[in-house]
């Protein structure tokens, strides 16, 4: 009996990959306090929408506030079921071994970033940043032939650890765990890059309650520590 109720108490999800560890983590424990299964599909935050947006079943997302704002304005999740689920920085990572660049500010991190041979960037928000960064200090153009940008999906850690890219920017959840990957640390305190990332309700849902039950744990002081530990904080 307990299975079946499990079972059919199931809701799933989709996620951007930045969120696929603390929420794999959460969803765990969810289901050991509830007894209530909850299933996430990670991928590339870019892919995530796309689902989304082409009608797949799906009780809730969790994406880059932006992203939820743009499929909420189109009537895709339910902008009354928004929560912020965590703040996530962007960090400066090299290959295990390599010199660690000075980047304790924005002039120091310009200057890495020029010396630099290639440069790995995601196609997430953390990629953007540093698109805005390089147009604001007028390197685009020269950074254009020695950006590498991860395909939706790929890792930016990837990419460091075979040695495509010398350097390599991404959420600090996603290169943390990556092996043969050292974090250099946060991008500088004037330039630093934060993206909070929020759940909302699908329009496909069908198990709404449940999905509010679990969006509000996800919330709770319950969650926090696996936040932290994921190199994340409580939105």
């Amino acid at each position: 009996m307990a299975q079946e109720h499990t079972a059919r108490a199931a809701i799933a999800g989709i996620s951007s990959m930045a969120m696929r560890p603390i929420l794999a983590l959460l969803a765990a424990r969810y289901e050991c306090e509830t007894g209530r299964c909850v299933t996430i599909v990670s991928v590339g935050g870019v892919e995530a929408s796309l689902r989304v947006r082409a009608g797949e079943t799906f009780d809730f997302a969790v994406l880059a506030s932006d992203a939820i704002e743009r499929l909420a304005a189109d009537g895709l999740v339910d902008p009354e079921s928004r929560v912020d689920v965590a703040r996530s920085g962007v960090a400066v990572a090299v290959a295990v071994g390599a010199t660690h660049p000075e980047i304790g500010s924005e002039a120091a991190l310009r200057d890495a970033i020029l010396r630099a041979g290639r440069i790995g960037i995601s196609t997430g928000p953390s990629g953007n940043a540093l698109l805005h960064l390089f147009e604001r200090w007028g390197i685009a153009r020269e950074m254009a032939a020695r950006v590498v940008q991860a395909a939706p999906g790929v890792p930016v850690g990837a990419l460091i650890a075979n040695g495509e890219v010398e350097l390599g920017f991404q959420q600090l959840s996603e290169l943390m765990t990556m092996p043969g990957v050292d974090i250099v640390g946060p991008l500088p305190p004037e330039i630093h890059a934060v993206t909070v990332f929020s759940g909302a309700i699908c329009a496909t849902s069908r198990r709404r309650d449940e999905t509010l039950r679990f969006l509000a744990w996800l919330t709770s002081g319950e969650a926090d520590a696996a936040k932290c530990e994921h190199g994340m904080e409580p939105a």
